[in-house]
């Protein structure tokens, strides 16, 4: 049985009061004037444009930090920004961003939006939101989001004032110097204002609001997508972003912590498990690089990283994981107490390196935007289910149950029997989570629970586990086929890094399985051992892959997800030229493009004579669809 101690922790927690008698804050400006009066010459958060263990950085304590929270709120009033309107940030990281989040939110509704998206995706968020105001940063060498950013308002009709934060201030000299000289226009015209972000802020007080707060309300919008131009905006209130900060300083942090997040602050992950947590704890974080993971020198720095900061607790997904363990412990990593992994499951052998090769355990996390992040956590102190995604927090239920279109509970799973995890928690916003209430309607099984799409199970300590995704089965005939399974099974070759099985079109079954395989660096494996490999790891003979792809890097999320939308688009068009070749036809898959109520489509390119009825007739035995290219 489970470690009781543990589970009666959690459970005394909630025993203690109901959340809504909890004596928090209501808001986050509050929650910072609280932690900033209780610690105001401490570390709050810290920032280093390069990711060298000697390069230039930047900390702001408390006291600092709530008073450029405080001056950027009073100057986004200033410039018309009211409680119900939006200010969208397009954003790397920098501590700029994190005042941004923190003042949009207090001044009216922050959105921030992933800077890595094309501008049509950016200007497809700011006309969901209404943007008002954009935050982003002025142009630099080797980045074209300012670029990206001015194409965007063009089309985003809302947006009145665009506030730049320029980079360059983070620099030291000769790239401070040189960076201005040969920094690349931005001749974009559009209808918007465009204001120095710093300029701008020092313009306002920083020892108190110039305007009154109204309480719990809705905070932020956070987009689930926007890769395909058609994203759902998931909205959050105060109370929900200070139930996870709650957790987090109840749970894990506490002002003597120091965490590093190398990970992006247009995501959950970032914005709530890690800088809420800061918020309501005290601890101190830093963000290394604009691209965090991703930003050159990260991976090979990181444990330098480590050691220079004294950090306590690592943040992290299993992709950052999987690279930091291709390199060595070339530090002092003493002061590690966890890291905190989250955004995809993690492997068990990816678990037991890590925990080989630096000492410390890797507390394995849920959650998810659509309630405002935190879920469940293998418990830091308490027993460790790998392979679980551990026990719910205090204060939320969660329920595997079998529902209807409508959400209608068709019944509750018994223990350890997959089904889709439900949630409720002071994070889900029943009823309300999607802007766009039509996306809202079946979203609640029984009105109440947040039906979150992932299948999982709940064994019989209460431990959870994610089986996939409700919307990712692969159905073979009819027959319903779990991608994990395939997954886990090609993740145990010595030579594979990353998976990512999907269902692939096939004119008899509907769908056959198919796998995409990123390998480990330098290693070699040719694709036929690695179906051979399949065949004899995976027990069910109809959910060997059909096919087996080797890439030379997997299609991923900015946290790291494998980014399946693509790799669907990939076995489409594999499949479908393949099909009109063998047949004869003079036309190929142009693309695969997203249709928001027809799902992918495949788009059709003549290439000489073409009889389309033969045509039709060959595609119409697929079930995806597909049209002719103008």
């Amino acid at each position: 049985m489970a470690d009781t101690t543990e589970l009666d922790h959690v459970k005394a927690i909630e025993a203690e009061m109901p959340w809504a008698d909890r004596d928090v804050p209501e808001t986050l400006y509050q929650q910072l004037t609280q932690t900033a009066a209780k610690f105001p010459t401490r570390s709050a958060i810290s920032y280093q444009l390069f990711s060298g263990p000697k390069d230039k950085a930047e900390t702001l304590t408390w006291a600092e930090l709530h008073a450029a929270v405080t001056r950027a709120a009073n100057m986004l009033r200033a410039i018309g920004v009211g409680e119900n309107d939006v200010v969208a940030y397009v954003m790397p990281n920098c501590n700029e961003t994190a005042v941004a989040l923190l003042a949009g939110a207090t001044a009216g509704i922050v959105n921030p939006i992933n800077p890595l998206l094309e501008p049509e995706q950016i200007s497809a968020i700011l006309r969901e939101t209404n943007a008002r105001v954009v935050v982003t940063i002025k142009s630099l060498p080797k980045t074209d989001v300012a670029q990206k950013v001015a194409e965007a308002v063009e089309h985003a009709p809302h947006v009145t004032t665009v506030l730049e934060v320029d980079l360059v201030r983070y620099m030291t000299p000769p790239k401070k110097w040189i960076a201005p000289l040969i920094r690349p226009k931005n001749d974009r015209i559009h209808h918007a204002d465009v204001l120095d972000f710093n300029a701008e802020c020092a313009k306002h007080a920083g020892d108190k609001l110039t305007f009154a707060e109204s309480g719990d309300r809705i905070g932020a919008l956070f987009h689930t997508g926007g890769t395909t131009g058609m994203p759902k905006v998931a909205q959050h209130k105060h109370s929900g972003m200070i139930y996870n900060g709650w957790l987090g300083h109840r749970m894990l942090f506490n002002e003597n912590d120091t965490l590093i997040c190398p990970l992006p602050l247009f995501h959950v992950f970032a914005a709530y498990p890690v800088l809420m947590s800061v918020l309501a704890s005290g601890a101190h974080v830093v963000f290394p690089t604009p691209a965090g993971y991703r930003g050159d020198g990260v991976f090979d720095n990181f444990w330098k990283l480590v050691e220079r900061w004294k950090v306590t607790f690592v943040i992290t997904v299993p992709t950052a994981i999987a690279a930091l363990m291709q390199r060595p412990v070339d530090a002092d990593v003493s002061s590690l107490r966890y890291a905190f992994s989250g955004s995809a499951p993690l492997p068990v052998e990816l678990y037991n390196r890590f925990e080989k090769a630096t000492g410390v355990t890797i507390c394995e996390g849920y959650g998810l935007t659509e309630a405002t992040c935190l879920v469940s956590i293998n418990p830091p102190e308490g027993r460790k289910k790998i392979g679980s995604v551990g026990l719910p927090f205090p204060h939320t239920d969660v329920k595997i149950l079998q529902c209807d279109d409508c959400g209608t509970i068709v019944r509750e799973c018994g223990v350890d029997e997959v089904g889709e995890i439900c949630v409720a928690n002071p994070g889900v916003l029943t009823g309300q989570t999607y802007t766009d209430q039509s996306k809202n309607e079946g979203l609640f099984a029984g009105e109440t629970y947040l039906r979150t799409g992932d299948l999982g199970r709940l064994d019989e300590d209460g431990y959870l586990y994610i089986t996939g995704r409700a919307k990712d089965l692969i159905i073979r005939g009819g027959h319903n086929i779990d991608p994990a399974e395939i997954e886990e099974a090609l993740a145990g070759h010595p030579a594979v890094a990353f998976v990512g099985a999907i269902g692939q079109p096939d004119s008899f079954a509907g769908e056959l399985p198919c796998a995409y395989v990123e390998l480990v660096d330098g290693a070699e494996v040719e694709a036929s051992e690695l179906r051979d490999y399949a065949r004899k790891h995976i027990h069910e003979r109809a959910a060997v892959p059909k096919h087996v792809e080797i890439l030379d890097e997997l299609p991923k999320t900015a946290v790291g997800k494998v980014f399946k939308p693509d790799l669907r688009k990939r076995a489409i068009t594999r499949v479908y030229n393949a099909a009109l070749a063998e047949a004869g036809h003079a036309v190929t898959v142009r693309e695969v493009r997203e249709d928001k109520k027809r799902g992918l489509v495949a788009v059709l390119s003549p290439e000489g004579e073409v009889d389309k009825d033969a045509v039709r007739h060959l595609l119409g035995e697929f079930t995806r669809p597909w049209d002719w290219g103008e």
